[in-house]
């Protein structure tokens, strides 16, 4: 106890801090969020600058108009070129809350993409959303959700107005022309918010721009969801960001790819649409009643940095960027996702629609880095795999690791000397299997009859109700047929490949037993000390 006590006076915070002090210190090299990668940002002592809402200092939940953060929240809209900004300090994950709980009435209906974060499902949960799903397509040669079509939206909007027109004719016959005309013209779609995410975790983007004119032709808002894209605005090289796009609410965590500190993010709103008094107001619930003051000078400090020398810095990173991208071409058996769709840095139209299918767009500063080709020639690396190689022989930590792939994020903070660290340690794994790999093996135009494609799920409840509803729990070899009462999803990314109310199916629990056995940490089961997992069902 005297030695415990000795240690605590001689150092500063205990057991967490001191790991997080050793791995600052250490050379591990961070290819995973937050965006400074703990190379830039000058906040010496966060002690000095933390405050509470004191005289002079403005107030997050009622800002004076000449207030400090007023002027600082004005001028990230400016450099963002939006309507309105907000800065988050409890993450894009109160910025989503805040958006679909504005932008919808209690009981409504949400129109979603159901590869969205989880966070999106626990707002129509909150609010007793009913949910209509929108399905990315698929990648199969990455095994990756790809992008949201557009023509998906159209139907989804238009299919409650024709089953109401057809209601409506039926119920009219007998009236006149023109009072069938008028009575028409009133149907509306019951949808009151669309929701996307773009770009995905693994870098795909849909066509936001399509997306918005087609909501706005139904009179609905579009809310995206571009945490990982907050960098976008700043470089053609990066596609279109959701506010040039057109979205109406836009939500974009700085800490993911831009330097500031983990938890900042930032709601932007534009149009006249999107009821804005409305998202102010869930803000200030979904928000703590205590905003930190080093997160929001954090974010302010990074827009000040991207006005002052975004430009410059941008510059450099797209410049490293594109010789790390080119570098990967000498792999054969790995295999850096889009470096087959361009050429000299330039995207090759036809190819770039190969690879990640139609209307989509990818983000290449997601360095997406697939095993696929080494397995199909029987290398059997797992993503899992792969990121710990990276990670205990060249001290290079990966954002995430998929079943056959593993995600990097780059950033304007990343070095050169990062970048030559990751491309020696890709070409020394790639030569280790090259020499494993029996000579004369085919591997173009193949892929994986494996799919990791987001199961199709019936409904039964809405989320909120199935929440709600009394529970039971059940082996989840024994779930077939029943409902779910929780969200199962794998963390990274936070995707739900079941939700509340969905009818659980053979499919699904195949999907969920590969993860498993894959060794993957599957949030949302549950075990009580035998071993076997189990799953929260609905009572019937």
């Amino acid at each position: 106890m005297d030695r415990q006590n000795n240690r605590r006076q001689d150092k500063f915070g205990g057991p967490v801090y001191e790991k997080l002090a050793a791995y600052g210190a250490s050379d591990f090299y961070a290819f995973h969020m937050p965006g400074h990668k703990r190379l830039m940002g000058e906040f010496e002592n966060p002690f000095q600058i933390d405050i509470t809402e004191i005289d002079g200092f403005d107030d997050l939940h009622h800002p004076e108009n000449d207030g400090v953060l007023t002027e600082a929240q004005r001028r990230a809209a400016q450099v963002f070129g939006a309507g309105e900004t907000h800065f988050l300090v409890n993450g894009s994950t109160a910025g989503i809350l805040s958006a679909i709980s504005g932008c919808t009435k209690y009981g409504g209906t949400l129109l979603m993409a159901r590869n969205c974060h989880r966070s999106a499902y626990h707002g129509a949960e909150l609010r007793g959303l009913k949910t209509v799903y929108l399905y990315p397509q698929y990648i199969p040669e990455l095994g990756i959700n790809g992008a949201i079509l557009p023509e998906d939206v159209e139907n989804a909007l238009q299919k409650p107005i024709i089953e109401k027109k057809q209601q409506a004719d039926g119920k009219t016959e007998k009236d006149s022309g023109g009072d069938r005309e008028k009575n028409q013209n009133r149907i509306q779609t019951d949808i009151q918010a669309v929701m996307i995410v773009s770009p995905t975790y693994d870098g795909v983007c849909s066509d936001v721009r399509r997306i918005a004119g087609i909501c706005h032709r139904y009179g609905v808002p579009l809310i995206v969801d571009q945490a990982h894209g907050a960098h976008f605005p700043f470089s053609k090289y990066f596609p279109e960001d959701a506010v040039s796009a057109g979205a109406d609410v836009v939500i974009q965590s700085v800490h993911k790819t831009l330097p500031a500190m983990t938890q900042t993010a930032l709601l932007h709103v534009q149009g006249e649409i999107a009821n804005r008094e409305r998202i102010r107001k869930f803000l200030s619930i979904y928000q703590s009643s205590s905003p930190s003051y080093v997160l929001m000078a954090s974010i302010d400090a990074c827009v000040d940095l991207i006005e002052r020398d975004g430009e410059e810095l941008f510059a450099k990173h797209v410049r490293e960027l594109k010789n790390f991208r080119e570098s990967c071409r000498e792999l054969k058996w790995l295999y850096l996702a889009g470096l087959d769709s361009e050429k000299d840095g330039i995207w090759q139209l036809e190819a770039k629609l190969a690879e990640f299918g139609q209307t989509a767009d990818f983000d290449r500063s997601k360095l997406l880095i697939s095993a696929r080709r080494a397995n199909l020639a029987g290398a059997g690396l797992t993503g899992e795999e792969l990121s710990r190689i990276l990670r205990e022989r060249y001290h290079i930590q990966m954002e995430m690791s998929g079943p056959d792939y593993v995600v990097g994020i780059a950033g304007i903070a990343d070095s050169e000397e990062g970048f030559g660290r990751l491309e020696e340690a890709l070409h020394e794994l790639d030569q280790d299997m090259d020499e494993k790999i029996p000579v004369g093996v085919n591997t173009a135009d193949k892929v994986s009859a494996k799919s990791n494609a987001l199961p199709r799920l019936k409904a039964v409840l809405t989320i909120g109700e199935a929440a709600e509803a009394e529970g039971a729990c059940r082996p989840l070899a024994a779930c077939e047929g029943a409902v779910a009462g929780n969200y199962v999803y794998l963390y990274p990314p936070g995707i739900p490949v079941l939700a509340p109310g969905e009818r659980v199916t053979e499919e699904l629990l195949k999907c969920i037993e590969e993860w498993l056995e894959a060794g993957y940490e599957v949030h949302g089961l549950e075990y009580d000390g035998d071993g076997i997992p189990k799953l929260g069902i609905v009572k019937e």
